[in-house]
């Protein structure tokens, strides 16, 4: 597993090899310093820990400064462990966007945008009142949540008004359209989770493309007999 931590910059569209317009995100994916490596024998597990927007020394607790310090690397906002990193890396080290290319899938992780305190049509998409017919005072509101008799309360887990987005979330299968390794950029095919700005963590597909209908291979069961050849048809004999 390889991943980078970023920040999205925003949105735009540009060209691929074939001459196609590809709506893409832009995240500043570099540089990440690598802070500490774990290994099993010595933290019961292999995982490196990156680090990624400079800070001021000022800014940091004493505590995060001696361990960012004690990594040989510059003072940073952000930290991140990736568990079973394939690049032989040592603190101090710098791991830039080239670690992707051109094509390869990778996953998106990143806090949605905030949408503040939404009704249950905002937020789930509740059909509401009539606006008309002589309904009074029951527009965007929600049905019947309570009992009867038995249990005589709100369900939990009911979908009501609330706090709606700021929820972490991940985008699968998103594809690398350029990688500016002089810029630190990374152009991703599609969106990416969060506002400009925002934290992101951009890490190789786990779970990969699925296979569409048409480019499954049509494969026999094991332990199944191949179906025989059709014979051909022998003319009829003269009587």
């Amino acid at each position: 597993m390889i991943g980078l931590l970023g920040k999205k910059l925003g949105q735009t569209r540009v060209y691929d090899a074939h001459g196609t317009l590809v709506p893409v995100t832009v995240v500043l994916a570099g540089p990440n310093r690598v802070v500490q490596t774990k290994s099993v024998e010595s933290d019961g597990y292999k995982a490196v820990q990156l680090g990624f927007d400079d800070q001021k020394e000022a800014r940091l607790t004493k505590p995060m400064l001696g361990h960012i310090l004690k990594g040989k690397s510059l003072p940073v906002k952000r930290l991140k462990e990736f568990r079973d990193f394939e690049l032989d890396v040592k603190p101090g080290d710098i791991v830039s966007p080239k670690i992707f290319a051109v094509g390869d899938f990778v996953d998106a992780i990143g806090l949605t945008k905030g949408r503040g305190f939404e009704g249950v049509v905002k937020r789930w998409g509740f059909r509401g009142g009539d606006m008309t017919h002589g309904a009074k005072g029951w527009h965007r509101r929600s049905g019947a949540i309570g009992q009867r008799l038995f249990p005589g309360t709100v369900m939990r887990g009911m979908k009501m008004p609330g706090h709606m987005g700021q929820a972490q979330r991940t985008v699968q299968n998103l594809e690398v359209i350029q990688v500016r390794d002089a810029e630190n950029l990374l152009l991703i095919k599609g969106s990416v989770p969060g506002s400009k700005g925002d934290y992101v963590i951009i890490r190789g597909a786990k779970k990969g493309l699925k296979q569409t209908r048409g480019e499954q291979k049509k494969t026999p069961a094991k332990g199944a007999a191949a179906a025989p050849a059709a014979k051909k048809a022998e003319p009829a004999k003269k009587k």
